[in-house]
């Protein structure tokens, strides 16, 4: 009696464990700078994105959704030096982007959301590269650190890495232009809230392994 008595608490015991255990996390969308937006400290002053940035947990597959307007600009480049100088005009296609284009000189200011991916591993830097830097050294600037996570969704995997290798190689042929990947779709979720729909099938099928897991216990246990 108390042997089996043992073994229904050590099922039980399982059972919570297991609960509490394997959550899938999913991908995550953060608006950057919160309700304050995307703007230099001559707008905002209280703007503060190293803050803001401090702290969060960024990884591939996530999107960064900037609230601004047509005179700020969205800049990610992975190169420390662009990012020192808050300069790209001599940077290399490779290490950064120019999300969204600012325009000076227009007189009528419009809003403007930029929702920009997390691609690559490792450091990444955001800045406004407007009027000559400017804005970009009154405080509109940031680093983050980009965790692997769960690795890039297909949806905005490049297709060059995932079609199956040729048998051979014709070295003589022009090689298909790439379709770019879906760049142009933030989870549709609430802002730094996981909800992927997704995550919720794998974790429907992890929690069918913990039931099935926990009946072959139980059936142990009452065979004693």
């Amino acid at each position: 009696m108390e042997r089996r008595t043992g073994l229904l608490f050590l099922s039980f015991s399982c059972l919570i464990l297991l609960s509490f255990s394997g959550s899938v996390d999913a991908y995550k969308n953060y608006t950057v700078g919160d309700s304050l937006g995307w703007y230099d400290t001559t707008v905002k002053s209280n703007v503060n994105y190293r803050k803001w940035a401090a702290g969060k947990n960024f990884s591939l597959g996530d999107f960064l959704i900037f609230n601004t307007d047509n005179n700020h600009s969205v800049v990610q480049t992975y190169n420390f030096t662009t990012y020192k100088l808050c300069d790209y005009d001599n940077s290399v296609d490779n290490d950064t982007v120019e999300w969204s284009s600012a325009n000076p000189s227009n007189t009528l200011t419009q809003g403007v959301t930029v929702a920009v991916p997390l691609l690559k591993e490792g450091p990444t830097y955001f800045f406004s590269g407007d009027y000559d830097g400017e804005q970009c050294d009154n405080g509109q600037h940031f680093k983050i650190t980009v965790s692997h996570g769960k690795g890039l969704p297909d949806s905005l995997k490049d297709p060059s890495d995932q079609a199956p290798a040729p048998n051979a190689v014709d070295y003589d042929s022009t090689p298909d232009t790439a379709v770019p990947f879906d760049i142009n779709n933030p989870h549709e979720q609430d802002t730094d809230v996981k909800k992927d729909s997704g995550s919720i099938s794998l974790y429907g099928k992890f929690l069918n392994m913990k039931l099935h897991g926990i009946l072959l216990l139980l059936g142990i246990v009452y065979m004693f």
